[in-house]
């Protein structure tokens, strides 16, 4: 077996998600090319040195144009690499011991403004009313692809843990409802409550969700496979309700971060948000919530 089929099966056997995995092991690569390309030399794990992972950084930030961000996420999958192949008696020393990550500029994360929800809402409405006039074959995707984003703005999922929903982790009565999230990260269980808006997109759906023997909540319709969606297909759902409303680059983070904010908005407690979200440490809730220069511009105008 490969360093990447050994490596893959230590990520499975810690329960890693599915697009965890497929994140280390696609940085995993990367490192391995830059390494046999720089050195001319087939890649071993015992050959890394504190040179190549300083080399390799360089070139993730020069050769490659990646921001920092990316630059320390790909830098921290290394680490993780290095530390499984030391725990494991692969190598005797950490040669990302002592590594550097990049420094970037503290900002805010990226979320809507209530002009852009607005934006959006119409762009989904639109889009609905457009099939349902002129594609009633297409209209049920798009019908189930308008409840998915109704669905992640109002509840604060993350896109792994939207596409593993099932039918029976969602509870829907007339005033109130939840989601049981099973594997949240870390493998963690969280119920979430459904707010009205969250509570329509799930009962919409299921009225014309097609007959299924599989329990997953939001399926593939055209295809007609009983596996769920895969986490490009709704990105690819979000790019184009995002061109359409004019939001550059709409992602399932964002709409996270959107429904972070808009608690935070409204007086929500970090403690509560964190739940919400998942989150362990309350620092993390706190980058989502971080006033942006337009909640500053308020401030001072105020």
């Amino acid at each position: 077996m490969t360093v990447i089929d050994d490596y893959k099966t230590h990520l499975e056997n810690e329960d890693r998600s599915p697009l965890t995995v497929t994140g280390y092991l696609a940085d995993t690569r990367l490192f391995i090319a830059c390494f046999e390309q720089r050195n001319r030399e087939d890649f071993k794990l015992e050959s890394v040195t504190p040179s190549d992972v300083r080399e390799y950084r360089q070139y993730l930030q020069t050769e490659q144009g990646f921001k920092a961000s990316t630059v320390n996420r790909k830098l921290a999958s290394l680490s993780a690499l290095m530390d499984w192949a030391l725990q494991s008696g692969r190598i005797q020393s950490d040669p990302t011991a002592k590594m550097k990550y990049v420094k970037k500029a503290a900002q805010s994360p990226k979320w809507l403004d209530k002009q852009q929800q607005y934006a959006l809402q119409r762009a989904v409405e639109k889009d609905l009313q457009l099939a349902q006039l002129r594609y009633p074959k297409r209209w049920v995707t798009r019908r189930r692809d308008a409840s998915i984003v109704n669905f992640m703005l109002n509840t604060g999922l993350r896109l792994g843990e939207v596409i593993q929903l099932g039918l029976g982790d969602i509870e829907i009565s007339e005033r109130k409802g939840k989601v049981l999230v099973r594997r949240g990260k870390g493998n963690k269980e969280r119920v979430v409550p459904l707010n009205a808006e969250a509570r329509e997109a799930v009962t919409e759906w299921l009225k014309v969700r097609p007959a299924s023997s599989s329990q997953i909540l939001w399926l593939p319709v055209e295809s007609g496979t009983d596996e769920g969606l895969t986490p490009r297909a709704v990105q690819r759902v979000l790019k184009r309700y995002g061109q359409e409303a004019g939001i550059e680059n709409l992602t399932p983070h964002i709409l996270r971060h959107s429904f972070a904010k808009n608690l935070a908005n409204k007086g929500v407690g970090v403690e509560k948000i964190a739940l919400l979200l998942g989150h362990e440490n309350l620092n993390t809730t706190q980058i989502y919530i971080k006033p942006d220069f337009k909640d500053l511009e308020r401030a001072v105008e105020d």
